[in-house]
């Protein structure tokens, strides 16, 4: 499905609070949830399929408009918890937030280029850590943060610290955790060290 645009989200207010009220909410297709943030919670529902309109678009780290019962707001999807077998959602939280407000957020990490470790030396890139801590204004917050693995050469690798960060954002993540390696692939492994320590070895003589 191709990604697309949501800028603005519906979110009634909900006073069918329990267990009983969320499955009965979740018959109906909405999902509910908690507006937080600014010292209020508002007990919300959101319709499932806005909902899933708000993940597939891939901005989940954005701001979005909201109407929350009526009255205009902004708000981030900050969690969504889903059934254990059906992964579907149960409910969701989202964050007010203010003009200009900085927000933390865990922004996934993609690479860009071929590295010369793989590209010459027949190499293997691993993404260690796939997403990234950071803090930044909740209006600029990126979708991802992209590395330029080109030059990286065998056994080499690229840490948090060295990640590009837009302006204006901090990295929350400690700087020293390894993030991209290349590495020496497993079956150039198993054509030597491996293969030496299965040498047959001479068998004592005998009485």
């Amino acid at each position: 499905m191709s990604k697309h645009s949501l800028n603005s989200v519906i979110l009634e207010t909900r006073t069918d609070l329990g267990k009983t009220g969320a499955h009965r909410l979740r018959a109906q297709g909405k999902i509910p949830g908690v507006v937080y943030g600014h010292g209020t919670a508002t007990p919300i529902t959101i319709d499932a399929k806005q909902l899933s309109e708000l993940i597939l678009s891939g901005h989940r780290n954005h701001v979005v408009d909201a109407t929350i019962g009526g009255a205009r707001d902004s708000v981030l999807l900050r969690t969504i918890e889903t059934h254990p077998i059906t992964r579907k959602p149960l409910s969701v939280d989202f964050q007010r937030i203010a003009s200009g407000e900085s927000i933390t957020a865990s922004v996934p990490v993609t690479t860009t280029g071929t590295p010369a470790g793989v590209r010459d030396s027949g190499g293997v890139m691993d993404t260690v850590t796939h997403a990234l801590d950071v803090k930044g204004p909740a209006q600029s917050m990126p979708d991802h943060l992209t590395v330029d693995v080109t030059d990286l050469g065998l056994h080499e690798h690229v840490t948090a610290g060295q990640v590009p960060l837009p302006q204006g954002f901090a990295l929350l993540t400690p700087p020293e955790t390894i993030v991209i390696t290349v590495g020496i692939s497993r079956a150039s492994v198993g054509t030597g060290t491996d293969n030496e320590e299965l040498q047959p070895t001479e068998a004592p003589e005998g009485p």
